[in-house]
């Protein structure tokens, strides 16, 4: 498989995390997702909408600024995703 084509799995785990950046701010990191470029970008599209902040794409997770955990495991949910964390 090429880098960052990593097939999607019918169900996925999420671990939320929040980290504290050295400027003092805090940001959401969602891990363990797959690899896949096309599709990080899709989510993270649809979460900066939903939670009305910026973010950006890691590989294989996305990070959110703010603590977003609440906002995430309820959209997480409704996608039919687990939640660690």
């Amino acid at each position: 498989l090429a880098a960052g084509r990593e097939p999607v799995p019918a169900t996925l785990t999420a671990k939320l995390r929040v980290e504290k950046r050295a400027s003092g701010k805090s940001v959401t990191v969602v891990d363990g997702l797959p690899d896949n470029a096309e599709h990080l970008a899709a989510l993270a599209k649809e979460w900066k909408k939903a939670c009305g902040t910026g973010g950006s794409v890691g590989t294989g997770s996305i990070e959110l600024q703010g603590d977003q955990r609440e906002r995430l495991r309820e959209i997480l949910a409704k996608k039919g995703w687990k939640v660690k964390g």
